[in-house]
């Protein structure tokens, strides 16, 4: 006869099990994963998945992430679909990166973690890029390791994090795996597919947003006929530069013009010393600026290309209304704002402010949120809609906004948070020297109407937005201390928070 287990040690069992849910995740799963149907199984993982995905909850809704490289929002305008998803869902006025720039901005989707917590400030080093990213344990904090314990299949397509080489293993959580390491050309790359690499050329049908617009249309069709939900998230490397269009956009909006904002070409009042010393715009510059502008926009036609094939895939497959379907962006990019040529990592609206919207089931056609909402909270929203439970994320579930409800109470500021040792290579793909803006490190906090910053160096800056939109005066020579508090003791609250509560909580300009 087995023996009877006491209730001593059913009780340390049962917090035994609780203790193994994790992060944006429950029991960690290796990847890529062998997928029904696929055919493919990872060469480069060397094992099997520790646990086979749940079987799916019926009539789950599919998810399908389209993350763009340094789309402004003033890029969309040009975008016919990006445009018409608009119409027929949720544009997020005030959504916001946590750092502008890739890699840490990414590693926040992914973990739903501010920096201070997942630990990528940068492209590179100890503390960026992918090798910072594997350092601090963030692959399993994936929102695609939880959402393939719930039972999705997944599938992820082009560019992962800043360091990662295609005869690198692919990460947990993901059922498929197509992405590229330098696919910034669009040309000349080489994909690791399902583990195996495959090298692409320089004739038109190798274009890497059509590739992916291609396997993505694939997967999204033999995914439908499936029992399971799927995630699939196609993460292009355009419009970063060289920000190389496709064939038939090379001759595309030749004489568009950068925006000639209220603030183009001119400096703040009182700027910081590292933005202080940059001269003005030339000639030159403003003609550089220009055709960077209108390059980066015939770049980016392929990927509003590609978000009109996906949904073509979805309609004819019966599943666009079962279908989430988003569009956002890593970070923004200046082109002549506040007299800094082509760039981003400023903590200025140009740069951080960037675009999400949103189309699915109960989400309503044009309509606008102005809720401040941040990359962190993309994790836990993706998690919610899955069905799983998140213990470490930062941020929070945005998805009754997405469906258009005004919750009571919500989040009052969103983190900015920069960090350099100001030695950027140049052999960074976000390199830039100080004329397109290289500032020091700093931590922001960002309000409805408000911008306050924090240098490292010791130095402010306080904008009315509401008065000061372009974010031209420089008010924190001014400005009465007891005005400046509420923002300042909030920062100081949001830079060492942990957990999404503890966040919420910081995240109240009192």
């Amino acid at each position: 006869m087995p023996a009877v287990r006491s209730r001593p040690a059913a009780l340390a069992v049962l917090l035994l099990a609780f203790a193994l849910v994790a992060g944006c995740t429950q029991t960690p799963t290796d990847g890529p994963n062998t997928s029904p149907g696929s055919g493919h199984r990872s060469s480069s993982q060397g094992r099997s998945s520790s646990q086979a995905p749940t079987p799916a909850k019926p009539k789950r809704p599919n998810i399908v992430f389209v993350l763009t490289d340094d789309l402004s929002w003033n890029m969309v305008k040009y975008l016919p679909r990006v445009k018409a998803l608009q119409k027929s869902g949720v544009t997020f006025s005030n959504h916001f990166t946590v750092n502008s720039l890739c890699c840490p901005s990414r590693s926040a989707i992914f973990t739903g973690e501010y920096p201070h917590n997942n630990g990528v400030f940068r492209n590179v080093g100890n503390d960026g890029g992918y090798r910072g990213y594997l350092k601090n344990h963030n692959e399993q904090k994936s929102f695609a390791v939880a959402l393939r314990n719930q039972g999705y299949r997944t599938a992820f397509m082009g560019k992962y994090l800043n360091g990662y080489r295609p005869n690198r293993p692919a990460a947990p959580g993901w059922d498929e795996w197509d992405v590229a390491g330098n696919g910034y050309p669009e040309y000349n790359y080489r994909l690791n597919e399902n583990g195996t690499q495959r090298r692409y050329g320089a004739k038109p049908d190798d274009y890497l947003t059509d590739v992916l617009a291609h396997k993505a249309g694939s997967f999204i069709d033999r995914s439908a006929s499936g029992d399971r939900p799927f995630l699939l998230e196609v993460s292009t490397f355009a419009p970063h530069m060289p920000a190389t269009p496709a064939p038939r956009h090379a001759k595309k909006y030749a004489d568009l013009k950068a925006p000639r904002t209220a603030a183009f070409n001119k400096l703040p009042t009182d700027a910081p010393g590292w933005l202080k010393t940059v001269p003005p715009l030339t000639e030159k510059d403003i003609k550089n600026g220009d055709a960077t502008f209108a390059k980066r926009v015939r770049s980016a036609l392929a990927v509003d290309d590609m978000i009109g094939r996906l949904q073509q895939h979805l309609k004819a497959q019966g599943i666009a209304d079962d279908t989430y379907f988003v569009f956002s962006s890593d970070n923004g990019f200046h082109i002549g704002e506040h007299r800094l040529r082509r760039g981003k990592q400023t903590p200025y609206d140009t740069d951080i402010r960037v675009p999400l919207i949103v189309t699915g089931p109960g989400v309503p056609a044009g309509r606008t949120m102005k809720e401040l909402t941040s990359t962190i909270d993309l994790c836990p929203t993706f998690a919610q809609i899955g069905g799983a439970k998140l213990n470490t994320a930062d941020g929070v579930s945005m998805l009754g906004l997405w469906h258009g409800k005004h919750p009571k109470t919500w989040q009052q500021a969103v983190l900015v948070e920069h960090r350099t040792d100001g030695r950027m290579s140049p052999a960074d793909p976000d390199y830039q020297a100080n004329k397109h803006g290289d500032p020091p490190t700093y931590q922001a906090i960002r309000t409805a109407d408000q911008l306050y910053v924090e240098y490292g160096a010791g130095q402010r800056e306080y904008y009315d937005l509401a008065k000061d939109p372009d974010e031209l005066h420089n008010l924190i020579g001014t400005m009465p201390a007891a005005k400046v508090a509420p923002v300042k003791k909030a920062l100081a609250a949001l830079r060492s928070c942990h957990g999404s509560k503890e966040c919420q909580r910081a995240a109240r300009v009192k």
